[in-house]
């Protein structure tokens, strides 16, 4: 019997609709990444090491640039996350436990996102203002800070996000998808590259802020990869 279901009709994947939620992913990945650098963008204090190294790049981030940061989060990292319905689409069809388990990681990263950026930027906002009244506690009052409202969220968030990769790279190795297997490097892991990349580079102001975007950098190698394979996958597994 004909009936509607959610990944198109008669239980056949949806080229259309997922290509459509690709696009939107690797745009909005730009978005995203556009906020994450304007966030990272900048270098260590001369003489700083470890955390207080870390968290001293952004001293010079402007409020602007902060408030740009997390706007731009705000509305692209929704978009990001929606787009990965078009991968969830990949799998409903060959697998639907895989699907389901991609589809919790999905909605687990949308709700717990955006509270992780701003929470980044509201953290920048906070060390930069403790800096300018007590430089001596700042690094501190920083991590009290990141504590009580940043590590929850980005527990959470982890928790997600780890399960979304783990089954896409599942789903991929398994053949539970029309691509073929190795298009499981077509994966958000693809930002912790670029993070070891731009370590070995040094500290420099690009390297910081590719540094800083880098899941957005993973969301745009993924949905910019699948798209450009996808016209051949079609091609293979048209009815001859």
């Amino acid at each position: 019997m004909t009936h509607f279901n959610d990944i198109g009709i008669d239980g056949k994947t949806d080229w259309r609709r997922i290509k459509k939620l690709l696009l939107i992913g690797f745009f909005a990945g730009f978005i995203v990444l556009l906020g994450d650098m304007l966030l990272g963008w900048g270098t260590a204090v001369s003489g700083t090491a470890g955390l207080e190294a870390n968290y001293s790049k952004y001293i010079g981030v402007s409020d602007i640039r902060i408030f740009w940061s997390a706007l731009l989060g705000t509305i692209g990292i929704p978009l990001e996350c929606m787009s990965w319905f078009g991968i969830y689409r990949l799998m409903a069809e060959r697998s639907p436990r895989h699907a389901h388990a991609y589809r919790a990681g999905i909605l687990g990263c949308m709700l717990f996102g955006v509270s992780v950026h701003v929470n980044c930027c509201t953290a920048v906002f906070y060390y930069n203002r403790m800096n300018g009244f007590s430089p001596n506690t700042a690094l501190a009052d920083m991590g009290q800070f990141a504590g009580y409202f940043l590590l929850p969220s980005t527990i959470l968030f982890a928790i997600f996000f780890l399960t979304a990769i783990g089954v896409q790279l599942n789903a991929f190795v398994k053949g539970k998808t029309p691509y073929p297997k190795w298009c499981w490097i077509f994966t958000l892991l693809f930002g912790v590259a670029v993070i070891i990349i731009c370590k070995f580079i040094g500290d420099y102001p690009l390297t910081n802020a590719l540094a800083t975007g880098w899941i957005s950098l993973g969301n745009i190698w993924m949905s910019g990869g699948l798209l450009v394979m996808m016209p051949k996958v079609q091609l293979e597994i048209k009815p001859k």
